[in-house]
């Protein structure tokens, strides 16, 4: 049996390579391997700027006419002009739907909210399902604080405690108050702290030569960094230079936040138990999620809606991304439609891989892609296409760089049968697994032969669905009982 081993694990590249050859002794890789999420290559829609799509762009190959409806729902979502409405993609599982809902993330930038979750996660024991689906609408909404502050800013040029004795007791001195010395481009201003902010600069470690800023009316001490003028000539450091603030030490500074209702709800709904033992306690015991009342939510709305009268504060609607929409039952789907028409609704986007299909939680309701047609009537559909094989290829191409892989002669259009003949997803999955074959075999590109012992390895769907029964079931050897 060794011989056997050994013998195969010396033959030529040519032959097939059993899939327990002895992997060849190899240096150790100077660079970290990092895991390949199966969308890491898209980065956007891929149009331009007139809104129609590049053929193959962004990590995107083919789905043009998808692409261009979703980028036209990316410019509404940037006008404010889709909150509370849904957009329904549709198609075959593998053509792409996950991935536009990332690409449109990708295009709508960090600033913008983006919730996604799948259909069964609202199942949950300990809250109920509408609880779920709010709490996601509520995260997908932001809040952009925009605050005025009086400041004082500038780099640390002096730092002096000055101590007298404690009044309390006879031993031991304590600090009165701390001199602070503040420098910008336009000049330097001495301060006279109270020792409480002395207490915060000590927390921060602030020492001289670093630039930071103390609220006026609260004293908080935020450290920004160190000043340039002390930056060294090493390659690499830990600290972080920023240039002399410009203008006088005391000004006016906006200072804008990002929050979302669901962190006001959650700030809110968490209750400020004591400091005895018992609350410490009852804290730790209790780390559930806590559910949050709608008399709560109402109460967070009316404070939001003083801010943005006042001007303090700015929406932000975001994006709800539901995969697997199917899966939710006729309770959640009746709350969807009333979370939709709340003033504060985010743009939805659902995404499903069924055709006419009963709608869970119902026994007699059957309806297109499993959605009552309510819900379906509130939604613009994008169709996903399949993919060509030409379009299969490519798309191996590109994954097969993404991942760092070399294909030989004839492999991609190898997986392009495969994945014309099964489904895109099996061809990509066939990759990595081919890679370590080919790696035991002692080469650096994957070839034919690879493919064909992982089409032997692994069945795809099709072929096993075709493997089963009448009754159901296989025998020892593979064959239809």
């Amino acid at each position: 049996m060794s011989s056997a081993k050994a013998s195969t694990s010396a033959a030529p590249s040519s032959a097939p390579v059993a899939h327990n050859a002895l992997p060849p002794p190899t240096a150790p890789s100077a660079g970290r391997s990092s895991r390949i999420a199966p969308h890491s290559h898209i980065k956007g829609l891929g149009l331009t700027s007139e809104g129609f799509a590049n053929a193959d762009s962004a990590g995107f190959i083919g789905q043009t006419t998808a692409r261009e409806a979703c980028g036209v729902v990316v410019d509404l979502i940037k006008s404010r002009r889709f909150s509370g409405r849904a957009l329904l993609l549709v198609g075959a599982p593998g053509t792409g739907k996950t991935a536009l809902a990332l690409a449109v993330s990708h295009e709508l930038g960090s600033k913008v909210p983006f919730c996604p979750m799948v259909g069964s996660e609202v199942y949950s024991t300990e809250v109920k399902k509408t609880e779920v689906l709010a709490e996601v609408f509520r995260r997908a909404i932001g809040l952009r604080i925009k605050e005025t502050k009086e400041v004082y800013e500038g780099e640390v040029t002096e730092l002096t405690p000055t101590e007298s004795e404690n009044p309390l007791s006879g031993y031991g001195k304590t600090v009165s108050h701390v001199v602070v010395g503040l420098k910008t481009v336009k000049g330097t201003k001495q301060l006279r702290l109270d020792p409480s902010i002395y207490e915060a600069i000590l927390k921060e470690k602030i020492v001289v030569g670093d630039v930071i800023y103390v609220e006026a009316n609260t004293g908080a001490v935020k450290r920004v960094g160190r000043s340039d003028a002390y930056a060294s000539s090493y390659d690499l450091e830990s600290e972080t230079y920023v240039p002399l603030p410009k203008g006088d030490v005391h000004k006016r500074k906006e200072l804008v936040q990002d929050v979302t209702l669901g962190d006001l709800d959650a700030a809110n709904a968490r209750p400020q138990g004591g400091q005895d033992i018992m609350s410490v306690m009852g804290s730790l015991v209790k780390s559930g999620r806590t559910e949050v009342t709608e008399k709560l939510r109402h109460e967070v709305n009316k404070v939001v809606k003083g801010y943005v009268d006042q001007g303090v504060a700015e929406v932000v609607p975001g994006v709800v991304f539901i995969d697997e929409v199917h899966m939710l039952d006729i309770e959640c789907f009746t709350y969807l439609n009333a979370l939709l028409e709340s003033p504060m609704a985010p743009t939805v986007i659902l995404a499903t891989n069924r055709g006419n299909s009963l709608v869970r939680g119902t026994t007699d309701i059957v309806s297109p892609h499993g959605i009552p047609v309510d819900l379906l009537d509130r939604c613009m559909i994008v169709k996903t296409d399949s993919y060509t094989r030409d379009q299969v290829g490519k798309v191996v191409q590109l994954r097969a760089i993404v991942e760092g892989l070399k294909l030989g002669p004839g492999v991609v259009d190898k997986l392009a049968e495969d994945g014309e003949r099964s489904s895109l997803r099996y061809a990509l999955q066939l990759l990595t697994p081919a890679s370590i074959l080919a790696t035991l075999a002692g080469r650096n590109q994957i070839e034919v032969e690879d493919i064909g012992e992982m089409g032997e390895l692994f069945l795809d769907a099709k072929t096993s669905a075709s493997m089963i029964g009448r009754d159901g079931g296989f025998d020892g050897g593979g064959k239809m009982l």
